[in-house]
């Protein structure tokens, strides 16, 4: 019998011979259905290997189907002799599989009927022919679910299913809503009552609420006795049966400890709601980037629940739990992936389940190299953001403003993708259909222009105001990563010359913003990559610049924004001498007195806390001056202020933990030939 279920989809994976789907259903039920499902991967190459590749997969024991299709290939892929596919005499002569000119390429099509068996059979058959071209290869489950049925993590869907089978899944909401429909997750809270890293914890703190009720259950579950623990651990999971177990420490400290304790005793906990699935392990691993040696802790994951352990998810601290889920919805990627991983894996998911939806193919690996130039066309394409001089001083009544996600927004207007030729730096659109990049882009750059829209009319004590700034916090670090990932070597979809025809792009809209307020009689302070900072006698309120704002707009064809209105901006010299400025430290008040800092010694990672809450501190006695005038008058109280904070400092008043410098070494010790003094510390 045939019945239709609505409800969240919560989780989804390869089982044995199909997909296990779980989903949140709206009668409060969890429901485990099963789905067929079939994984893709292609080959290309030399013909002669394709016809062995078809031979030996027809000897395999996995059931799948094999067909010769076609399919985009975006790239214009060279031969090992470096001698293009497009080479009509190499083509005619079966060498190479047929490229036809709108991009199309002939393809082996490895239809795998038993997805969790794809990994292991794609192994063997990169051993058996390393010569061959791969596509859409190392691609997840879960990636190739939401490409196919356009589905995400906590998707409202409406399933048909008979029995435990689904025959149908239809999505009734997208990832770019402001305000989707909230699934009534059941979260408990596990963490030890100290950090374990500084000393060795005594017991569980366990919290939940009540069900139906706002109040919640807190206790303490000591070490103590070990099967005592585990006991009652085990009852209150069983009885609470919560969708997701959010953890301090839990994947580096408290999972591993309750494996083992539960492997000693014999006494199982239901970490799954399937009891006879394993958890899900990852080992440790370190990587370096951007200058800096990066730690990510071992990873435990369950099946059927969810684990989020709040120290080794990304940007936790900047957006929580509701960034974390709407990092997974825009991404596609499982919500345990996507509070673990980078938001440049983010983008390179939400590219691949782009790719995957317009049938364009995913490179196994990359195959495009940089496009050689000599050191004049190295210079002139190499040129970053501009950046202008600021003019050091005191300024008052100054206006900032800014262009809305600048790169994310030029990718997009202009087309600006790998496989779309460049038009040009004259603020022209590539020729063609929009490419990979830019229909990957657009909706979620519209939805951060959505959510800073709703964020300006919002009352400040609107509850909506923290939900909307931590999914605009969530889309801000995707659209910041989208332009490195343009350029990145390993990308699938990175080019180096749509990464500088971006920078090009910016480049020509600044100086365009620039012309417009000169032409309205402004001058201009200061300019950095996508803000300008100016003043004009008179011009105190929004309204005085929203002339200006819609010239820009008008000039770019880019959103451009009032950052704010300064009361008085201070743009800092050189150390070094100072009589030269630098672009990126100045310290200011807005109208509504809050404070705007940029490079100075409270923005640093590596600043004592005692000296960021002195210039803090100080920062707000200067913020109560009405206007530049007035700050004469607060000047004293500062000077007390700053000779208070030096005096304690003097009589060792400062605790030792507030003087304390932590800074990351990016070499080892041998490597370094003249020690920072960070490296003689160590």
């Amino acid at each position: 019998m045939m019945q239709t279920i609505t409800g969240w989809l919560f989780d989804v994976y390869p089982n044995e011979t199909n997909l296990s789907i779980w989903l949140i259903g709206e009668d409060g039920k969890r429901h485990h259905f099963i789905q067929d499902f079939a994984a893709t991967i292609y080959a290309a190459g030399l013909a002669n290997r394709l016809r062995g590749l078809l031979r030996w997969l027809k000897a395999q024991s996995i059931p799948m189907h094999l067909s010769r299709t076609e399919r985009k290939d975006v790239f214009s892929v060279a031969h090992p002799t470096g001698i293009p596919f497009g080479d009509k005499l190499l083509r005619d002569s079966g060498l190479l599989p047929a490229r036809l000119v709108n991009g199309l390429v002939t393809v082996l099509a490895v239809e795998v009927l038993q997805p969790g068996k794809l990994d292991e059979l794609f192994r063997k058959m990169v051993d058996a022919f390393p010569d061959l071209t791969y596509y859409d290869a190392d691609i997840s489950i879960a990636l190739r679910h939401a490409a196919q049925f356009d589905t995400f993590p906590l998707a409202r869907c409406r399933l048909e299913v008979r029995g435990e089978k689904i025959l149908s899944i239809v999505p009734l909401d997208t990832p770019w809503e402001l305000e989707p429909e909230a699934a009534p997750l059941r979260i408990m809270s596990l963490e030890p009552d100290c950090d374990p890293a500084r000393k060795e914890p005594k017991a569980i703190l366990v919290s939940y609420p009540l069900r139906g009720q706002a109040e919640r259950v807190s206790y303490s579950l000591p070490f103590e006795k070990t099967e005592p623990f585990l006991i009652g651990l085990r009852a209150d999971i069983r009885r609470y049966d919560p969708d997701v177990i959010l953890t301090s420490w839990g994947d580096t400290w408290l999972f591993p400890l309750l494996m083992k304790l539960s492997k000693e005793s014999g006494i199982l906990l239901p970490l799954n709601r399937d009891e006879s699935e394993s958890l899900v392990e990852r080992k440790e691993h370190t990587y370096f980037s951007y200058g800096q040696i990066v730690y990510r802790g071992r990873q435990v994951q369950l099946r059927e629940r969810w684990h989020l352990d709040r120290h080794n998810a990304m940007l936790w601290g900047d957006y929580g739990l509701t960034g974390v889920l709407e990092m997974a919805r825009v991404t596609r990627q499982p919500v345990q992936e996507a509070a673990r991983l980078s938001p440049g894996t983010g983008i390179s998911s939400m590219q691949f389940v782009t790719a995957m939806q317009k049938g364009i193919l995913i490179p196994w690996h990359k195959q495009q190299a940089e496009r050689p130039k000599n050191a004049l066309e190295m210079i002139r394409s190499d040129m970053g953001g501009m950046v202008y001089q600021p003019t050091v001083g005191l300024h008052r009544d100054v206006g900032g403003i800014d262009f809305v996600s600048m790169y994310p927004g030029i990718m997009v207007r202009f087309n600006i993708s790998p496989e779309v030729p460049r038009a040009g730096s004259d603020l022209e659109p590539g020729p063609g259909e929009p490419g990979i990049i830019p229909m990957m882009l657009a909706p979620i750059l519209n939805k951060r222009l959505a959510l800073k829209s709703a964020l300006l009319t919002l009352n400040k004590y609107d509850c909506r105001r923290p939900v909307y700034q931590a999914l605009a916090s969530a889309e801000k670090w995707l659209l910041v990563t989208c332009f490195g990932y343009l350029g990145y070597k390993n990308a699938r979809f990175g080019r180096i010359e749509a990464h500088e025809a971006v920078t090009a792009y910016g480049r020509e809209a600044l100086l365009r913003a620039k012309e417009a307020a000169e032409d309205m009689n402004f001058e201009i302070l200061h300019m950095y990559v996508d803000g300008l900072w100016m003043h004009k006698e008179g011009c105190k309120t929004p309204a005085d610049f929203q002339a200006l704002l819609a010239e820009v707009t008008d000039r770019t064809g880019l959103p451009i924004s009032m950052d704010g209105i300064y009361r008085w901006v201070v743009f800092l010299p050189s150390r070094v001498n100072e009589r030269v400025p630098v672009a990126n430290r100045y310290f200011g008040v807005f109208q509504d007195g809050s404070i705007k800092v940029r490079g100075i010694e409270a923005r640093r990672r590596d600043s004592a806390p005692f000296i960021v809450e002195t210039q803090l501190g100080l920062l707000e006695i200067l913020a109560k001056a009405e206007d530049a005038d007035g700050l004469k008058d607060v000047l004293p109280k500062a000077q007390a202020f700053v000779q208070k904070q030096m005096t304690a400092l003097r009589m060792m008043r400062v605790p030792v933990e507030k003087l304390l410098v932590s800074q990351k070494l990016s070499r080892e010790l041998g490597e370094y030939s003249s020690p920072s003094p960070a490296a003689q510390a160590v």
